[in-house]
């Protein structure tokens, strides 16, 4: 066989090679869309039509157009659930991100039982949300009154959202940690021996040296912590209920009771909104990562 025959015989096949490889990975893919569109995209559609109607989640319904979503901006129980929800989030992600970094850091340096310090500080990432909650709802409730006196925290409507952002905290500096403890180990050691070298202190090493360097991770985790923090559920449920009042009760929770209820219009209309906010939030923190690519290597 020639030299030219060989080749074009090779290229003959490379063709029928790609479009075996892209029908496998068709199939393979196909059972995983066909799941999401109709367990999540179509019943996603159909409650978005509804939320134009007054279905009450059984029997007949109506066309009312963009009423539901007119009492939505005139419900302060709704309104004061989005305040809630944002402040939450931001409050939980700037201190679930400091400490992370700042554990990061200790637990990188030179100190005895690092590994064991790791593994303890871990610990609150596999525990259950409900379980913590109700946990710390006998702390705050009970414990914390009996040493200090005085009324719980979870009984107040003005100091009960921060109880809420310390069990959260708790249980989510872990993860944050992991991923600043994954990009300190990047940092070549050398850049600090220099740096000694040159008489800067500890300070000076972390606010030149590792900090921009750790960037994209702080960006990252702010973007991940964020996102979660938004849709904030079991520790509701199980700290406060959503109480005093209706005082610390979040987005997830209040369309969770609004379904219940079979007040299914005004619930969907809501989860519209908070669906459209989502999005906008997820535009904006890809244009924050976008040049800011990670490493976890």
């Amino acid at each position: 066989m020639s030299a030219s025959t060989a080749t074009r015989s090779s290229a003959a096949k490379q063709p029928r090679t790609r479009s075996r490889a892209s029908l496998t990975y068709t199939l393979m893919l196909f059972p995983a869309v066909a799941l999401f569109t109709i367990f999540i995209t179509l019943p996603g559609l159909v409650g978005m039509v509804l939320s134009f109607t007054n279905y009450a989640g059984f029997g007949a319904w109506k066309w009312i157009g963009f009423k539901n979503y007119d009492s939505l901006f005139h419900d302060s129980t709704i309104m004061g659930s989005y305040k809630f929800t944002l402040l939450f989030a931001v409050v939980t992600t700037v201190v679930v991100n400091v400490c992370a970094l700042f554990l990061a850091v200790a637990l990188n340096s030179k100190i005895r039982f690092k590994r064991t310090l790791r593994s303890i500080f871990f610990v609150p990432m596999v525990l259950s949300g409900i379980v913590v909650a109700y946990v710390f709802q006998y702390i705050f409730g009970f414990e914390i009154p009996s040493i200090f006196g005085g009324q719980s925290m979870l009984a107040s409507s003005h100091w009960a959202w921060l109880g809420v952002v310390i069990v959260t905290a708790w249980q989510t500096i872990p993860s944050a940690m992991v991923i600043y403890l994954a990009g300190l180990v990047a940092i070549p050691g050398e850049v600090y021996e220099a740096a000694a070298m040159d008489g800067a202190t500890s300070w000076r090493q972390f606010r030149s040296i590792t900090f921009p360097l750790m960037a994209g991770y702080v960006v990252i985790n702010t973007i991940l912590s964020f996102k979660n923090y938004l849709n904030v559920y079991d520790v509701v449920v199980g700290l406060t209920g959503g109480g005093p009042g209706t005082s610390t009760t979040s987005v997830a929770m209040g369309l969770f009771n609004g379904f219940n209820s079979g007040d299914y219009a005004y619930s969907m209309a809501n989860a519209v909104i908070f669906f459209i906010i989502t999005v906008i939030i997820a535009l904006l923190q890809l244009r924050l990562m976008k040049g800011r690519e990670v490493s976890f290597s």
